[in-house]
């Protein structure tokens, strides 16, 4: 049976492995110990199957500009290892994130991602609420928006960690 529980300091090997199997390159491992070594991996955690980490997800901290007064998280990277895709690791990692970012407070939290995928979980498009990023992307950009009293005004520019800037450009 799958367990999701916060990531711990002795996870690191086996979260790592499960990113480079989840993904065509280091980009989304080398971006999760970047986050992790500046203290901005906010929410980690780690899907646990009989003893083996079998999916991560990580939330990171995001600002806005102009600035808002709020406290909002990034989704990104979200992994399952291959093989224990289709059997609900994802939904749950990102359920439990969901309800840890609500728990600490945060107003949203956006993501880069498959549209079909998120809006599953009540992500909608950025844009609907007036929010870019600074990625120029529209569709894939997405925000699930936690707390009605502390939202950013329509024109907020969504601002990334800096770790994020070392990524490809991303499509979409």
């Amino acid at each position: 049976m799958v367990t999701i529980r916060p990531e711990q300091s002795d996870d690191t090997p086996a979260v790592r492995r499960v990113l480079e199997a989840a993904f065509p390159t280091l980009v989304e491992a080398d971006l999760v110990e970047k986050l992790r070594n500046s203290g901005k991996a906010s929410i980690s955690l780690v899907a646990e199957d009989d003893g083996r980490i079998v999916g991560h997800i990580l939330f990171s901290p995001v600002t806005f500009d102009p600035p808002v007064a709020a406290i909002a998280f990034s989704l990104a990277p979200m992994a399952v290892l291959p093989g224990h895709e289709k059997h609900g690791v994802g939904r749950r990692l990102v359920q439990n994130g969901l309800a840890e970012c609500h728990s600490k407070g945060a107003c949203l939290v956006v993501v880069l991602g498959d549209p079909p995928y998120y809006g599953r979980f009540g992500f909608e498009r950025a844009s609907r609420h007036g929010l870019r990023n600074e990625f120029g992307v529209e569709e894939s950009f997405m925000v699930f928006m936690l707390e009605a009293g502390a939202h950013p005004p329509p024109g907020t520019m969504v601002k990334y960690a800096p770790e994020f800037s070392d990524l490809p450009k991303i499509q979409g």
